[in-house]
């Protein structure tokens, strides 16, 4: 299956969102409750630019480019969901390759007018793009949960920005 994963518009618009000003009134935020996030790891980068290209015949073809017009910190992080727990409505200024690694979540979309649900299991991968893209983390299993995810954002920004609770999605 072909993968093509191009991240240039997502962190020239993390850099616009950043230096915007983006950031919620906590009285606007929503809490998280039995979310647990722990850093294992934080990287620096300067600007980067890379095109890697793998091609063995036309069932295995795959191609990944990243290009960032600015220094990048890379984290990895470990999250910890208790059953029932939620992150909270929040973005991130830069994208994010989450894989769940214990149990299963689903992911809220506050930006889709149909605020959509999608569950994701142990062994399996989503993108989340960032940039603004408010959505919202729930362990709805029973089971704990965790999550490992690899995020990439400006320097020095904050990795997670607060938001209120979109209007078109349940409680």
């Amino acid at each position: 299956m072909k993968r093509k994963i191009i991240m240039t518009s997502a962190a020239a618009a993390a850099a616009v969102l950043f230096t915007s000003g983006m950031a919620v009134t906590p009285s606007n935020a929503t809490p998280s409750d039995g979310f647990v996030g722990t850093q294992i790891s934080k990287g620096f980068f300067g600007p980067l630019s890379l095109n890697a290209n793998k091609v063995q015949d036309k069932s295995d073809k795959w191609d990944f480019k990243l290009q960032t017009t600015g220094d990048s910190d890379l984290y990895v992080t470990r999250n910890a969901i208790s059953a029932g727990g939620y992150s909270g409505w929040h973005t991130h200024p830069g994208p994010s390759l989450v894989t769940v690694t214990v149990g299963e979540i689903a992911v809220y979309d506050g930006d889709d007018p149909a605020c959509p649900r999608t569950v994701y299991k142990a062994g399996q991968g989503s993108v989340d793009i960032g940039g603004g893209a408010v959505h919202l983390v729930r362990n709805e299993s029973g089971a704990p949960a965790e999550t490992v995810s690899v995020q990439m954002i400006p320097t020095g920004a904050a990795r997670r920005i607060d938001a209120p609770k979109p209007t078109n999605c349940p409680d």
